[in-house]
């Protein structure tokens, strides 16, 4: 199995590939298939508008797709081939066993995809030791007390209507508090913390004991936040893999609310 590296050859979004940059992990890549000046061309295509598998069957390489956004793949990934279309956000393992080249579509986040190689992930996905201050100072507070992480994710999410309102992440906490009573210290995590300390009390976030914000990870340093939320006790998700990256890696936590149901 190898990764379609050609989105990151041709797209900046939001900090690129980060998989060699922060955990060191050497993943297959599909560019390391092809010589050179035969992945140049195949990126020229691509920038015509042709996806890679239909680049690939147009120069005689046997290829079909899975995609598990129906006829979604259209927009993003057009391919004339055969398509077939696989339930969105299921776990179905025997898709893994398929017969001959297979283009994989979408995002495949179930979280038993994840959970099945939950002791592989958990010893490749080490995080670089924390040694600035601000965020050892943030580390030592979530260790040091009954910590909840609430991500909030908007960012581009606005402008694709992605995004959830206030009072979604309200109603999130109430549940959570309900579900796990307590004294809690709240760690807000955020691409738009400005946003956050603006809504704070449409939020919520005065049901806590103490709020935090957690500051300053920007510009490649974004990782800091993945990890910092990887050691509270507490998480509340919101509906972006970040956050769904901060649970898989979260071997402390005992609480995980993502909306609609709570996990122990």
């Amino acid at each position: 199995m190898y990764l379609d590296d050609s989105y990151f050859a041709l797209n900046t979004v939001h900090n690129g590939y980060e998989l060699e940059k922060v955990f060191g992990i050497k993943a297959p890549m599909l560019s390391q298939c092809f010589t050179k000046e035969v992945w140049e061309f195949m990126l020229g295509e691509k920038r015509k508008g042709k996806s890679i598998p239909q680049i690939l069957m147009e120069n005689d390489v046997p290829i079909y797709m899975l995609s598990e956004t129906g006829e979604g793949y259209k927009s993003f990934n057009p391919f004339d081939g055969d398509v077939y279309a696989v339930k969105p956000q299921e776990y179905d393992p025997s898709l893994l066993d398929l017969p001959g080249n297979v283009y994989y579509h979408c995002y495949w986040i179930h979280k038993n995809w994840f959970l099945t190689y939950q002791d592989i992930f958990l010893k490749e996905f080490y995080f670089p030791e924390i040694t600035d201050e601000k965020n050892r100072q943030y580390a030592d507070q979530i260790l040091s007390s009954n910590s909840v992480a609430i991500h909030i994710r908007r960012g581009d999410y606005v402008d694709l209507g992605y995004a959830f309102e206030a009072d979604w992440y309200r109603q999130c906490i109430k549940r959570f508090l309900e579900g796990a009573p307590g004294k809690w210290d709240l760690f807000v995590f955020s691409d738009d913390i400005s946003w956050c300390k603006e809504h704070a009390c449409e939020l919520g976030f005065e049901d806590f004991e103490a709020c935090t914000y957690i500051e300053g990870n920007m510009y490649g340093k974004n990782y800091r936040d993945l990890q910092l939320m990887t050691m509270c006790k507490g998480m509340i998700m919101s509906n972006s893999s970040f956050s769904f990256l901060a649970v898989l890696l979260n071997t402390r936590k005992k609480y995980v609310f993502n909306g609609t149901t709570r996990e122990v």
